[in-house]
């Protein structure tokens, strides 16, 4: 675990919500742990799988419900995934099911107030990975626009109304999840992640070197700012807010409205530069992955540099003269608040704020981990939600394995194919609970604490 310096304070505006509801509060999907005499209830089942701390519970909130993505749960309870590549035609059939092939969305709710989904219902386009829930309306990513539905009280589908808040957004090739937040003053902050892996002028081939300049960054690789209350805007290079991030899969904005951002960091430094770095394990271990404060007008380095494990600070891409230890095109780049271990694929931030886990945990961020494919022959790692201690705007420490198990298979064997379940999205039920979604067995998980504060 490295650290650098970075801001004060977390939020996933990803899982914003709008009202706080206290534990045992009546609703539709509002929840509850406790006996009608306050007492925490035990834990039932094996932990769904998981691997927790002691004191903590993990139940299936709901299962087999398409490709979660990210997720939010609105003030009653109610939680919405997007769902990654479905059908948007509700007329196609499931093979061997009369029910309609899932759309864009999932919606989920509680009635019976047992901690699982009793209510399943899909709406909207063919989905993407990004959502919010800001000024009364579900926002959603679909790639190459961004849209928002009006929500009703009481109701679990929002309109079926589309509006379009920004469109032509650069989709292919590369990545394309448009993960999204919503500030406190109105902003809609869109990640556009790179087209390549580092920007080279033959990509992900051997020793061929970079554009320079990237003309890439001039519409991918950073963050784009837009107006949440505006229809009809259009991507623009004009917009861009921050840059040289190459996939920043998790943006929240913490309580003094900061915002946050994790990266994906590039891959192959050792198949096509290994005539640099002949040991296997180095391009299994770099670059590491990074968990920024983001200002407007901030530069991370991406594709000129990469944050190496070795050296512990960034140095220059060996696309652009590097040799992985001089740093000359990365001394002015920001510094990132922490970092871990390379190709774990950070997906979301969560900064917990509620009143059921323990004090502890108000008091850091928590970070879903996908897992990549890149540390081949070095076993596949990541696949867990970690939690990182902060003080004082700061990493305070090492991070802590949070949630582990997802997978289901030992590192040995363990392959993005194969995982039976990979961590995505993070949100935050009004009760206290942490939802945590997946998108390779369609699972939420819902994670209470059951032990003494």
């Amino acid at each position: 675990m490295r650290t650098g310096t970075g801001g004060a304070g977390w939020l996933v505006a990803l899982t914003l919500v709008a009202a706080a509801c206290t534990r045992g509060e009546s609703g539709a999907g509002a929840g509850g742990d406790t006996t009608a005499g306050g007492a925490r209830r035990a834990c039932p089942g094996d932990n769904a799988g998981l691997r927790l701390p002691d004191g903590f519970c993990a139940t299936v909130f709901a299962d087999s419900v398409g490709d979660a993505r990210h997720i939010v749960v609105a003030a009653n309870g109610d939680v919405y995934a997007t769902l990654e590549g479905t059908s948007p035609s509700p007329e196609k059939q499931v093979a061997g099911d009369r029910q309609p092939a899932p759309r864009g969305v999932v919606a989920l709710r509680d009635t019976t107030r047992d901690g699982v989904a009793d209510v399943k219902e899909y709406f909207g386009e063919r989905g993407n990975t990004g959502i919010a829930i800001a000024n009364g309306y579900l926002y959603v990513d679909h790639g190459a626009k961004i849209s928002r539905h009006r929500m009703t009280e009481g109701q679990l589908l929002p309109s079926a109304a589309e509006e379009v808040i920004v469109s032509g957004i650069p989709l292919m090739p590369g990545h394309r999840a448009r993960n999204i937040a919503v500030t406190p003053d109105g902003d809609l902050l869109v990640n556009v992640g790179s087209a390549t892996n580092s920007c080279q002028v033959k990509d992900r081939s051997a020793q061929s070197p970079g554009h320079d300049p990237c003309r890439e960054l001039e519409t991918r690789a950073g963050i784009w700012r837009f107006d949440a209350n505006r229809t009809g805007q259009r991507f623009s290079p004009g917009a861009r807010w921050a840059t040289g991030i190459r996939n920043g899969m998790g943006i929240a904005v913490a309580p003094d409205g900061k915002v946050y951002a994790t990266q994906h960091g590039r891959d192959q430094l050792f198949e096509n530069w290994a005539n640099l770095f002949p040991d296997q394990t180095y391009g299994a271990e770099n670059p590491a992955e990074e968990l920024f404060q983001v200002n407007q007008g901030d530069d991370f380095g991406w594709p000129y540099c990469y944050w190496s494990t070795a050296e512990k600070k960034r140095v220059t891409a060996p696309e652009y003269g590097g040799d992985g230890r001089n740093s000359d095109r990365c001394d002015r780049t920001k510094q990132p608040v922490a970092t871990f271990p390379g190709h774990w694929a950070p997906m979301s931030l969560l900064f917990y704020t509620g009143n059921q886990f323990p004090e502890r945990y108000r008091n850091g961020t928590f970070i879903a981990f996908h897992g990549s494919w890149n540390r081949a022959p070095s076993p596949q790692q990541g696949y867990r939600v970690v939690f990182q201690p902060m003080k004082d705007g700061g990493a305070d420490g090492d991070y802590e394995t949070f949630a582990n198990g997802f997978a289901a298979q030992p590192e040995t064997t363990l392959q993005p194919g194969n995982a039976q379940h990979r961590p995505v999205g993070l949100a935050q039920a009004p009760d206290g609970a942490l939802f945590v979604s997946d998108d390779a067995g369609g699972r939420i998980y819902r994670i209470t604490y059951q032990g003494r504060r």
